[in-house]
């Protein structure tokens, strides 16, 4: 398996993806280019209703390939801290995933599961949402 795994590492023209330099401390804080995702109770599939935010983050991360994209699962504490985690966790990597589906380079997206207070928006109750944060341009 080591060889396979050099000999790829080292054929022409296959480089593998660095991940770009960012993290979403503090992006729950921004203001600007924010976007909710609405998910049902319980649920971590993509509804219709969320289909119109994915696609307007998707279109902004676009037409400015040098700001990045935080993905900001949500959950409540009611099934319990581990399975509301991974339900927060769930979500996240669900619009995570929509994002590049519709061209984001993945390497510009971090999903991250935040469980307990919710400061974003949306018509659905916080704790059913994934909050799309795109992040301001790098100095």
């Amino acid at each position: 398996m080591r060889r396979f795994l050099a000999a790829f590492l080292l054929l022409p023209g296959l480089a593998a993806a660095q991940p770009r330099p960012f993290n979403c401390v503090g992006a729950e804080q921004l203001e600007d280019d924010v976007l909710a995702v609405p998910f049902a109770r319980g649920s971590a599939t993509l509804r219709e209703a969320g289909r119109a935010p994915i696609a307007a983050a998707a279109e902004l991360a676009k037409e400015t390939p040098e700001r990045n994209i935080c993905v900001l699962g949500h959950a409540d504490r009611s099934a319990g801290a581990e399975t509301s985690t991974q339900l927060a966790a769930q979500r996240a990597r669900a619009v995570a995933n929509a994002l590049a589906a519709q061209g984001v380079e993945r390497d510009r997206i971090r999903a991250e599961a935040r469980v307990g207070a919710y400061s974003g928006r949306g018509a659905e109750p916080g704790a059913r949402a994934v909050t799309i944060v795109v992040l301001p341009a790098p100095p």
